[in-house]
C-alpha cells in the first residue's frame, strides 16, 4: 500500500501539503482533487519519485511497477504501432536479451530468452497496441502512419496509450480526457474499469471520475482527506459538513436563493423528453449542492443579448467540408464530410452536437461560425445575428506575448457591441469579473496556465454580447469550479447554445436535444447521453469484430516482392498500373507473412523442448524482419501512387 505519514511538501516558500496523513490500498481507484494550484501534481511528483517530501515520511512498495503519462511531445518517425509498443518495458527488456543470446549463439540462453519473451507477451504485443490506439480514435488506416504525421493532440493520446501499454501497479493519470473526444473518452472509462492496480487520476470531468472512482482525495489549504466513495459521494458528503458550518452556510444564502431561482425556473420549462429530464436531474444536483457551489470564488454570467432573431439561422441542403488545397489543380472539387442537411436552428435551443472521432462535429460548428465556408447548399442568417465561438485551438490564436487588456482593448477597437465601452478602465472592470485583477491584467498570456487562458477566452466571448453560441470543447483547461460558473451562466443565457463536449456532465445540464453527426449527415438523436453511450460502445464492438474478421482472411500463395518498381519523374498510365499491381502483391505477401508469424506465435503457447522453442523464436524473428521490410515498400508505394495521380 501507499502511505503517507504527516508529510509535508513545498514548492520554493509555498506549502503545499501540511502535515498530511493518507493510506492507499492496493487495487484502490483514488481521484485526486482540488483547485488549481492546490497541489495535485505536486503529490503526483512525490508518487513517481520526482519530488521528496521535507518532513514526514512516504512509502511506496518497492516492487511495484509505475505507468503514466510522458508529458513531452513525442517527435519520432516510428509507426504509431510500434511507438506504442515499446511502451511496455518488460516486453523491451525481454526484446533486447533475445538479441543478446541470439549474438551470443548460445542455444540454452536462446531458449529460456524466448521463453521470457512469450511470457512477456510478444505473441499479442502489436494487437494489443493496436486496440489500445484503435480505442483512442484512430482508423485502422493509420496504425502504420509514422507518430511526426499527427498532430500534437493525437501526438499525446499516443502517449496515453503508451502508458496504459505499460504492465503496472500504479497507474497516474494527470488529465488524461483533454485531447478525447466523448466515443474516445467513454472506451478509456471501460478499460480504466477493468484495470486491476492502483490507479490516481487528476481529472475535472465529474461523470469521469464517477465512473472509475471509488475513493476520493481533496487537497484544499495545504490539507489532505481522504473521502470513500466517487466524486458525486464526495461532493454530498462536503455540501452535508458545510450545511454544519452556521455562520458560513449562513453568508452564502443570497447567492443560494439566486441558485434556486434560475434552478426551477429551468426545471419548470423542460419536456418529458429524455434529454431534457437528464438537465432536471443536473439541476436537481446543483440544487442539493447549492451550498458548495455558493462557496465558489468564481462565477459569471452572460449579457441580455441585444436581439433575439428567429430563426437564428437555416440551413438547407448544405454540405459542410474543407476547400481543396491552393497548390491544386484548378477544377479540384472541396472535400465534404457532412451532406444535405435542412435544419432551423431557433431562438432558445440548446444543442448539444454528438458523433464519433472523425464525422464532422468542429467541421458543422466552425462552417455555423464562419470560420469555414459551405461546400454546396445554403446558410440563411437571421437578421442582427451575433456568433459568440469557442474553438478547440481558441488558446492557441492569444498573443502569447500581449497581457488581457491589450487583447480587450483590441476587441474593443475591432467592434463594440451594444451597450458596451470600450475604456480602458471599464475594460479593466470586466477583467476583474474573470479573476483577472491587480498584476494579472499585464501579465503575457504566455506565462498562464491553459485555466487561465480558456478564461480569458470565455471573457472577451461574454464582452461580445452574443446571441448564439457555438462552443467546441470549451471545458479541456477549466477545473471543476469554472465548469460549474460556465454551466450556471449557460442555463441563464437567453440566447441559443450550440454545444459539442465530452463533458457529460455540462451537456446534461445545459442541452435539451441532441443532434447525432453520423455517416455524412445529421440526425436528432433520440435518447440521453447514457443512450448515447451505449450507442458508442455497440459501435466500437461492431468496429471491432469488422477487423478481426478482416485479419481472418486467408491469404493467396504470391511470390515475395523484393522493392518497389521504379517509375519515371512522370509516370504514365502504364506505370502507375504497374505500381498498383506491385502494390497489391505486397499487401498480400504482408498478410501471408502475418498468417504464418500467427500460427508459430500460437505453437509458443503450447509447452514445447527448449530445443524447438529456440527454432520457433528465430524463424519469428526472420518473419518480423521480413513483414518490417514489406511494410517499408507498401509505404513507399502508397506514397509514388498518391503522386502521381494527384
Amino acid at each position: 500500500m501507499i502511505t503517507l505519514k504527516s508529510v509535508t511538501l513545498r514548492r520554493s516558500a509555498k506549502v503545499l501539503l501540511d502535515n498530511a496523513s493518507v493510506t492507499l490500498n492496493p487495487g484502490e481507484k483514488v481521484g485526486l482533487v482540488g483547485r488549481n494550484g492546490a497541489g495535485k501534481s505536486t503529490l503526483f511528483a512525490l508518487l513517481n519519485g520526482t519530488l521528496h517530501e521535507d518532513s514526514g515520511d512516504f512509502s511506496i512498495p518497492a516492487h511495484w511497477r509505475m505507468a503514466q503519462v510522458a508529458q513531452d511531445m513525442p517527435e519520432t518517425d516510428q509507426s504509431a504501432t510500434d511507438f506504442v509498443i515499446e511502451g511496455d518495458v518488460a516486453l523491451l527488456a525481454a526484446q533486447k536479451e533475445v538479441t543478446a543470446a541470439e549474438a551470443g549463439d548460445d542455444g540454452e540462453r536462446m531458449a529460456y530468452a524466448y521463453m521470457a519473451l512469450h511470457d512477456a507477451g510478444a505473441h499479442d504485443a502489436q494487437a494489443r497496441a493496436q486496440a489500445l490506439i484503435l480505442g483512442l480514435g484512430f482508423k485502422t488506416t493509420e496504425l502504420c502512419n509514422p507518430v511526426n504525421s499527427f498532430s500534437g493532440g493525437w501526438r499525446m493520446r499516443l502517449q496515453l496509450a503508451r502508458a496504459l501499454m505499460c504492465p503496472s501497479d500504479l497507474l497516474l493519470l494527470d488529465e488524461p480526457t483533454n485531447h478525447l473526444d466523448l466515443d474516445a473518452l467513454v472506451w478509456l472509462e471501460a478499460w480504466l474499469k477493468r484495470y486491476d492496480g492502483t490507479l490516481v487520476v487528476i481529472s475535472h470531468d465529474r461523470e469521469f471520475l464517477d465512473a472509475i472512482t471509488n475513493v476520493t482525495l481533496h487537497i484544499d489549504n495545504s490539507k489532505l482527506t481522504r473521502y470513500g466513495g466517487n466524486y458525486s459521494t464526495f461532493e454530498d458528503t462536503r455540501a452535508q459538513q458545510m450545511e454544519l458550518q452556521q455562520n458560513a452556510y449562513a453568508k452564502q444564502q443570497d447567492k443560494i436563493a439566486h441558485l434556486q431561482k434560475f434552478i426551477q425556473r429551468f426545471k419548470a420549462k423542460a419536456s418529458k423528453a429524455k434529454q431534457a429530464q437528464s438537465r432536471v436531474k443536473a439541476l436537481d444536483r446543483m440544487e442539493r449542492l447549492a451550498p458548495v457551489l455558493a462557496s465558489a470564488d468564481f462565477t459569471f454570467e452572460f449579457k441580455e443579448p441585444v436581439s433575439l432573431p428567429n430563426p437564428m439561422l437555416t440551413m438547407e441542403h448544405a454540405c459542410f467540408g474543407y476547400p481543396p488545397p491552393e497548390d491544386a489543380p484548378a477544377g479540384t472539387p472541396p472535400t465534404t464530410i457532412v451532406r444535405n442537411v435542412s435544419k432551423s436552428v431557433m431562438a432558445g435551443q440548446r444543442i448539444g452536437i454528438l458523433g464519433a472521432n472523425g464525422q464532422g462535429k468542429s467541421t458543422v460548428v466552425k462552417t455555423v461560425a464562419r470560420a469555414l465556408k459551405a461546400t454546396a447548399g445554403e446558410i440563411t442568417e437571421g437578421k442582427g445575428l451575433n456568433i459568440g465561438y469557442f474553438a478547440q485551438q481558441e488558446l492557441d490564436v492569444l498573443r502569447p506575448q500581449d497581457n488581457p487588456l491589450e487583447h480587450m482593448v483590441r476587441m474593443a477597437r475591432e467592434g463594440l457591441p451594444a451597450g458596451q465601452s470600450g475604456r480602458e478602465q471599464d475594460l479593466r472592470n470586466f477583467l476583474g469579473t474573470f479573476n483577472f485583477s491587480g498584476d494579472m491584467v499585464k501579465q503575457a498570456v504566455g506565462t498562464m496556465s491553459g485555466g487561465e487562458k480558456a478564461r480569458l477566452v470565455l471573457c472577451m466571448l461574454v464582452w461580445q454580447r452574443p446571441n448564439l453560441l457555438l462552443l467546441d470543447e470549451p471545458t479541456n483547461h477549466l477545473d471543476l469550479a469554472t465548469r460549474e460558473a460556465l454551466a450556471m451562466a449557460l442555463n441563464e443565457f437567453e440566447g441559443t447554445v450550440m454545444l459539442v463536449s465530452h463533458d457529460r456532465s455540462l451537456l446534461r445540464s445545459v442541452c435539451d436535444e441532441f443532434w447525432l453527426v453520423s455517416h455524412g449527415g445529421i440526425e436528432p438523436f433520440d435518447g440521453d447521453l447514457d443512450d448515447y453511450q451505449r450507442y458508442l460502445l455497440d459501435e466500437a464492438k461492431r468496429a471491432r469484430e469488422e477487423l478481426k474478421e478482416s485479419l481472418k482472411s486467408p491469404a493467396k500463395e504470391v511470390a515475395p516482392v523484393a522493392a518497389p518498381v521504379k517509375a519515371a519523374a512522370k509516370p504514365s498510365p502504364e506505370a502507375i498500373k504497374v505500381l498498383k499491381r506491385d502494390l497489391g502483391k505486397v499487401e498480400q505477401r504482408i498478410l501471408e507473412l502475418q498468417t504464418q508469424k500467427h500460427a508459430l506465435e500460437a505453437r509458443l503457447a503450447a509447452p514445447l523442448p527448449p530445443q524447438e522453442i529456440g527454432e520457433i523464436g528465430i524463424q519469428v524473428q526472420k518473419l518480423t524482419e521480413e513483414l518490417d521490410t514489406q511494410e517499408e515498400i507498401w509505404l513507399d508505394l502508397s506514397s509514388r501512387i498518391e503522386e502521381a495521380t494527384q
